[in-house]
């Protein structure tokens, strides 16, 4: 099923030096055609282990924030002639092994997106989700299924895979460069009528976990219902957002 087809996992990585090996020792080689790591400037080893891994590394020349360093990763995916980009946290919140699967769907031609949900199988407390995350999580889903139309469990997850496709074609470079980029490339996906599917994903929460604390995730917040708010008028054609327009600036290829 994934014969033919370049996978590529892209590790955006701020401080991940304690979990970075474990998360490497743990993806599944056997499919996975190259690993892509970008560091955004971080203040540990995460480079030096990377590199001693036999990673290939990019390194911010300053720190450029959860999305632009997201945006490097596409790139350089894009780059290397990948056909289906599968984005890791290096930080061994999400499980590696889940690659095949997600890959799997998008190389069916089933989905163009695969997202690692938390909430789907009820994993999320368990893997200890902190309790107001998790109501915050549900509350954001619950409005942004009503607003964009869909029946997604989760839309805040970091675990994500993508067609080339989809990277290659959606407006990404309009985006935001901080923490809300995640939630703008599934509205912009949804837009331009793209197909998402999610699999379970067990996740754990450690000290090692990278986490925003509460006043940023007040801001995400408000930035998610902004995101779907203009998503709306956009459709209504009350509205135009660069987010959203097909001429908007793309990643190059």
């Amino acid at each position: 099923m994934l014969e033919g087809k370049k996978i590529v996992v892209v590790l955006p990585a701020y401080n991940a030096e304690k979990t970075l090996e474990k998360t490497y020792n743990e993806i599944p080689k056997e499919i996975v055609d190259e690993i892509l790591l970008t560091d955004d400037r971080s203040s540990d080893n995460t480079v030096s282990v990377a590199k001693k891994l036999g990673i290939e590394v990019r390194v911010h020349d300053k720190n450029r924030g959860y999305g632009g360093n997201q945006k490097t990763c596409y790139q350089g995916a894009l780059e290397k002639g990948a056909d289906i980009i599968i984005m890791l946290h290096p930080d061994y919140q999400y499980p590696p092994k889940l690659i095949t699967a997600m890959a799997g769907l998008i190389s069916s031609g089933m989905f163009d997106v695969v997202l690692g949900s938390r909430i789907l199988g009820g994993v999320a407390l368990k893997g200890g989700m902190p309790l107001y995350k998790y109501l915050s999580n549900r509350a954001l889903t619950f409005i942004e299924n009503i607003l964009l139309g869909q029946k997604i469990s989760e839309y805040h997850t970091g675990y994500r895979g993508f067609s080339r496709e989809v990277l290659s074609s959606l407006p990404l470079l309009e985006n935001s460069d901080d923490f809300i980029f995640d939630n703008q490339i599934l509205a912009q996906a949804i837009y331009f009528g793209y197909r998402i599917g999610e699999i379970t994903a067990p996740s754990q929460y450690t000290r090692e976990s990278s986490s925003i604390g509460f006043r940023r995730s007040v801001a995400y917040g408000w930035g998610v219902i902004g995101t779907a708010l203009k998503f709306v008028l956009q459709k209504l054609r009350l509205g135009r957002f660069s987010i959203f327009n097909h001429n908007g600036k793309k990643l190059q290829i």
